[in-house]
């Protein structure tokens, strides 16, 4: 291959990588509307709800106000206070894992730019809460009878969600 063959060749391939890279990385509208929905939702219920008591929608689930300082199932809840930096700084992190991970995902992959934006949304979207509340706002309580599932949001719901679309995607041996 002469140098001008060769040359056209490398450009070809870095445009296609480019495009490869962008084509990821426009999932990342995705993670914006987890966003935009999580945090709107939130402002809706902290807005609406009063912390001593819950709205009934159905048999099953409730509306409640609850500030959790801990992660998930609030562990560490009452470690102090430390444990909002830590939770912070790890889902910095992750997230920046995501992202570098969707930038090299193959342009024609679905199920994992998918999960690992929802991922992403839902993990900025708690993440924003600890920064200005020191605390992620949980409202949704599903309970059956006196069992309660630990209250949640939508942040926590589209990081369930993504979790278990990569787990699928393994399955289906999407291309990522």
């Amino acid at each position: 291959m002469t140098s001008p063959e060769r040359d056209s060749a490398a450009e070809r391939d870095s445009e296609a990588g480019a495009a490869a890279r962008i084509g990821a990385l426009g999932w990342l509208w995705c993670s914006l509307a987890v966003i935009v929905v999580d945090q709107s939702t939130k402002l809706a219920a902290v807005t609406a709800l009063d912390p001593a008591s819950s709205v009934e929608l159905t048999a099953v689930l409730d509306l409640v106000l609850v500030y959790n300082t801990g992660a998930a199932f609030s562990i560490l809840s009452t470690a102090g206070g430390w444990q909002r930096w830590l939770f912070i700084g790890l889902a910095l992190a992750i997230c920046a894992f995501i992202v570098h991970w969707l930038r090299d995902l193959p342009r024609n992959a679905r199920w994992t730019p998918l999960a690992l934006s929802l991922l992403l949304g839902g993990a900025v979207g708690n993440v924003i809460d600890r920064v200005r509340l020191g605390a992620v706002v949980d409202f949704i309580d599903f309970h059956v009878g006196d069992w309660h599932w630990p209250a949640f949001n939508v942040a926590d719901s589209t990081i369930c969600v993504g979790a278990a679309l990569l787990v699928l995607g393994m399955f289906r041996r999407e291309a990522a």
